[in-house]
């Protein structure tokens, strides 16, 4: 087996839409919207095994701190599973074992990074991986819709009712004006801890232009009664999976839980359309309150030489702490000044 890069101009995107195990940000539209957020270069590589095509795997080249990173996908791009489509019956441990000469050797990367709701941990253990598992939220949406109702706690379908009886009502939105809607009602959400956003106002812009138009990215905003957006979600989906991507609310709102109605709303509209699981994303124990199976998110990291695990780990920290980094760096600048 041997993977293969493909000219990117030159990919059959419907082919690889076809594959049973294709997500939603594998697409070509996701990618194209990590490259512009990220300062990206799109892979895509072919497994074949003689003349045989097996499959495709999908993933983005960044540099940072002079070091070439391949990211299938990497931590702060807000994307939950990338990785591979492979045909029925091949072994996706092969699909890494060739994977590995490609991005470290074709590529000269220095760095691989992937999640794949597919791979076996102890197989990539055994390959060299370095794992990190966390935790998240899988709702079956193959059940009936009662009973995915029912599967949520008692607590939380009191507050779905409570908002249908205080009037407020969900509609799905146009991509006009939704990043600043949502953008707004997220600072309120972060300011309510004294923080701010993990990212910016532009990646939600760039998501919408690129993805918007597939027609499997869900907008939802929640009105009160009194017609006024209170709260606001976001939601891609494709083939079997949906997910979480992001939900903002006013504080001064919650009370009529807007919230909970949203990500009701967008579970029902995703079974509609055939989906069967709705992925909660990482974290967020608020997040079993819907009834979803608690399942393991894995990520695997494989680098070349120490040297190159410590910048990617410094590089995930300044993407989620830089702002903050570099506050303490002047105000401990300004304070030796001061002596």
């Amino acid at each position: 087996m041997k993977f293969t890069r493909l000219p990117y101009d030159l990919v059959d995107w419907q082919r690889l839409d076809a594959f049973e195990d294709r997500t939603f940000s594998q697409r070509k539209a996701w990618l194209d919207f990590i490259c512009e957020t990220q300062s990206g270069e799109p892979v895509v590589a072919q497994l074949t095994d003689g003349n045989e095509t097996l499959g495709f795997f999908s993933g983005v080249r960044i540099k940072r701190m002079g070091f070439s990173i391949m990211g299938s996908p990497f931590p702060g791009w807000t994307t939950p599973y990338m990785g591979f489509n492979l045909a029925p019956g091949v072994s996706r441990t092969s699909a890494v074992s060739a994977l590995i000469p490609f991005v470290f050797r074709d590529l000269k990367c220095h760095h691989l990074e992937i999640a794949d709701p597919f791979l076996d941990r102890e197989d990539m253990v055994e390959l060299g991986f370095h794992v990190r598992t966390g935790q998240t939220f899988r709702s079956d949406l193959t059940l009936p819709e009662d009973e995915l109702f029912n599967r949520m706690d008692s607590a939380c379908r009191r507050c779905i009712r409570k908002a249908a009886k205080s009037g407020v009502t969900v509609e799905e939105a146009d991509a006009e004006g939704f990043p600043a809607e949502y953008y707004q009602q997220l600072l309120d959400v972060f300011a309510k801890q004294d923080l701010k956003p993990t990212y910016r106002q532009e990646r939600v812009e760039a998501l919408i232009k690129h993805y918007h138009g597939t027609g499997n990215l869900l907008l939802l905003r929640a009105r009160n009664a009194d017609g006024q957006s209170i709260a606001t979600g976001i939601y891609p989906g494709f083939n079997k999976i949906s997910f979480f991507w992001g939900n903002a609310s006013f504080r001064e709102h919650q009370h009529v839980r807007p919230n909970e109605t949203l990500h009701w709303h967008a579970m029902q509209h995703w079974k509609k359309r055939g989906i069967e699981s709705h992925y909660w994303g990482n974290g967020g124990e608020y997040k079993r309150k819907y009834g979803g199976d608690q399942v393991p998110f894995m990520e695997f990291r494989l680098s070349r030489g120490a040297a190159t695990a410590v910048a990617r780990d410094t590089a995930k920290a300044l993407y989620f702490y830089g702002r903050n980094v570099r506050k303490h760096v002047l105000a401990l600048t300004r304070s030796l000044l001061a002596t």
